[in-house]
């Protein structure tokens, strides 16, 4: 199981996304928020999704250099269409328009179309974070790929719809990220690469009984993933459910649908609000702050050495994966390797021996 460190494994997906047809600034941004994803823990976002992009692209799922069309605009919203292009670039370049927008009216909602896969949420709300801005960000499969069975149901109907809320908090921001389902997508593919079983509570077979072996969720008929919280958590489902009306309804988009859409990517919902036109910037400092450090201050039961708040594993990763390399399953590495060899490109890193 290699352990890589980040900078090289960045050039090597940038070297592979170009080479694979990506434009040159498409590369960049996509490589980087992949090796951040795995930086930050989150193996179902990371570098493992390059295959799948680089197939994406040789389809027409994902199209290189594409346009950024905005349908309807006012100073406080954008509705654009992006053209299927890289999720990471057109997502970014609607959080820019937003933040500008939020200068002059405090606040701004955008939606996009049409959307090649974004990555991992957080890494908006992040970057929303820096720029002094609290954020909230949605996305749907774009009716493409439902995953998420209703609590009774044996089924699957909604995709797993992830949804992430960012505040800013000194240099360690609140980032509260995660899918509506019990786990991600992404996750239970890494375990089919991988061979192994998936944990319990994850998933259910196409009987609806529970089952630790991921190729269920891909077999015909599918198995599919528990909603957060549980077989019969109709607030995990609930909120799923809402999500997807407010990323494929309310954009103009695709739900989830009994004929699937025949592109697989993102609708997405995205908010940024200033605080300094609502509450007051510094009053929403100094609150978060004190609300930081009183939860930061509760008594721990045995064993626990600190309280864990939204952004805290994420950092944790980093700092650990920064310093140690990131590791990658021996399976899901062979299929980088086998995609670098299609394209000629080499991994420029040193490999653990």
């Amino acid at each position: 199981m290699p352990k890589l460190n980040a900078l090289p494994l960045e050039s090597f997906s940038r070297d592979l996304l170009s080479a694979a047809g990506a434009a040159p600034h498409e590369a960049e941004v996509v490589a980087a928020s992949l090796v951040n994803a795995n930086l930050c823990g989150y193996e179902s976002h990371g570098v493992m999704r390059l295959p799948f992009y680089i197939q994406a692209l040789a389809d027409g799922e994902v199209v290189s250099r594409a346009p950024f069309e905005l349908l309807q605009e006012s100073p406080t919203r954008v509705v654009a269409d992006a053209h299927w292009g890289f999720g990471q670039v057109q997502a970014r370049d609607l959080l820019d328009r937003l933040a500008a927008k939020t200068q002059s009216d405090g606040l701004a909602i955008g939606t996009l179309i049409h959307c090649g896969h974004i990555g991992r949420l957080g890494e908006y709300c992040e970057q929303a974070a820096a720029r002094g801005l609290v954020s909230m960000l949605m996305v749907n499969s774009h009716g493409a790929a439902v995953r998420v069975a209703p609590p009774g149901g044996k089924s699957p109907r909604l995709s797993t719809n992830p949804l992430a809320i960012g505040a800013p908090c000194d240099d360690q921001p609140l980032i509260l990220d995660f899918s509506t389902s019990a786990t991600a997508e992404g996750k239970v593919r890494v375990k089919k690469i991988a061979g192994q079983p998936v944990p319990d509570g994850w998933l259910l077979d196409s009987e609806g009984r529970p089952t630790n072996d991921p190729n269920t969720l891909y077999g015909n008929p599918p198995g599919s993933i528990l909603p957060m919280g549980g077989a019969q958590s109709y607030k995990g489902f609930g909120l799923g459910l809402m999500i997807e009306i407010l990323t494929g309804a309310l954009s103009g988009g695709v739900c989830a649908r009994e004929i699937p859409y025949p592109k697989k990517g993102n609708c997405v919902f995205m908010l940024l609000i200033d605080p300094s036109a609502f509450g007051g910037r510094d009053h929403f400092r100094d609150e978060v702050r004190q609300l930081v450090a009183y939860q930061r201050s509760c008594p721990r039961v045995d064993g626990v050495r600190q309280i864990t708040l939204p952004g805290d594993p994420e950092r944790v990763s980093l700092a650990q994966r920064l310093r140690e390399g990131i590791e990658l399953d021996e399976e899901n590495w062979k299929q980088l390797v086998r995609a670098a060899d299609k394209f000629g490109v080499v991994y420029r890193g040193e490999l653990p021996r």
